[in-house]
């Protein structure tokens, strides 16, 4: 009789096993370990859920690295009124850079930004010298009255805008595309562009002071008062800091003027004729004094621009001049 051996062999496998925590992911990356036997390495970058692009950089979908960013550059020219008014001999197409040479233009910026420059900045001379700081906004292509990025930037006595080192064109971070440019002054009436540019990295010219090809969005948005021929600048003498210039009425600048004087510190006879130096938005002309009456008073400056506006047919000093921004 044969004998049937089984032989039945079991084979217990064990394993053991290490957990690592969850954690949060930073788009950085970082190395997890259980401190033990595991380790883990990775890399997440921000998620694009679209192809876009800034005209060199293209990110399809998928994660990218927090590094890499889309940008445009922005060449805006833009004239302010009050310090192109009474230029200097020899200099008739330049701004005064008045501001720049009592040292007075702050390397912090006096909007909402608060963005600062080296005080080197301000050695520069001639065309390129900064006359003072300014706002500009890229609104949306569908919507103008949507701001969809803004920075503060410097303006040099020639029109161009450049960015807080004062030399290079203004750099957003935001993708490729058509958008409407805005640009604002602390005492001047602020401006856009009646229509779309198309703005990529590659560096996009917006000229605004071309009075023979006007870019301007509405009626009489800038003014040739007191300009050189074929020149247009932003209207001054927004002195109060709302959407009008206007000498008197309603909604006057005059009295702004007028409260900031009597009541300097060192006005203590409360003379309508003391002048205040400074960076000061009631500075109209932009030579870093405030008058409101006397040898160099910056109230004319603002009677002179309603007088002077193309549809105050009767001359009224009540007359208002109307920033021409879309939401206004």
């Amino acid at each position: 009789m044969k004998k049937i051996i089984v032989i039945i062999t079991l084979i217990t496998s064990i394993s053991y096993g290490q957990s690592i925590e969850r954690q949060v992911i930073g788009s950085a990356g970082s190395t997890l370990t259980d401190g033990a036997t595991a380790s883990l390495d990775f890399t997440v970058g921000e998620l694009a859920v679209t192809t876009i692009t800034d005209g060199t950089t293209t990110l399809t979908q998928g994660f990218h690295q927090g590094g890499l960013q889309l940008s445009i550059n922005l060449n805006a020219v833009a004239y302010l009124q009050g310090a192109a008014l009474n230029p200097n001999t020899g200099e008739e197409t330049l701004m005064r850079d008045d501001l720049r040479i009592a040292g007075i233009v702050p390397t912090t910026s006096p909007y909402s930004d608060n963005a600062t420059c080296d005080a080197a900045v301000f050695n520069t001379t001639g065309t390129n010298a900064i006359v003072d700081w300014v706002w500009v906004e890229l609104r949306d292509a569908t919507d103008n009255t949507m701001i969809k990025d803004s920075k503060s930037a410097l303006l040099q006595r020639d029109g161009d805008i450049v960015d807080t080192d004062g030399i290079s064109t203004i750099e957003f971070t935001i993708v490729s595309g058509n958008y409407y440019v805005s640009i604002h002054h602390r005492n001047h009436l602020a401006i856009i562009s009646n229509n779309t540019f198309a703005l990529s990295k590659t560096v996009t010219t917006v000229d605004f002071t071309d009075g023979h090809n006007q870019i301007t969005h509405g009626s009489n948005a800038q003014t040739t008062f007191g300009m050189q021929n074929g020149i247009v600048a932003m209207w001054t003498g927004n002195a109060n800091e709302d959407t009008v210039v206007q000498y008197s009425g309603t909604s006057p600048d005059t009295p702004n003027i007028l409260s900031e004087v009597l009541n300097a510190a060192g006005n203590f006879l409360n003379f309508p004729t003391y002048t205040i130096s400074g960076y000061n938005e009631n500075d109209v002309n932009l030579d870093g004094n405030t008058q409101y009456s006397g040898t160099n008073p910056d109230t004319p400056f603002i009677l002179q621009n309603v007088l002077a506006h193309p549809g105050n047919f009767l001359n009224f000093s009540t007359y208002q001049i109307l920033e021409q921004l879309p939401e206004n």
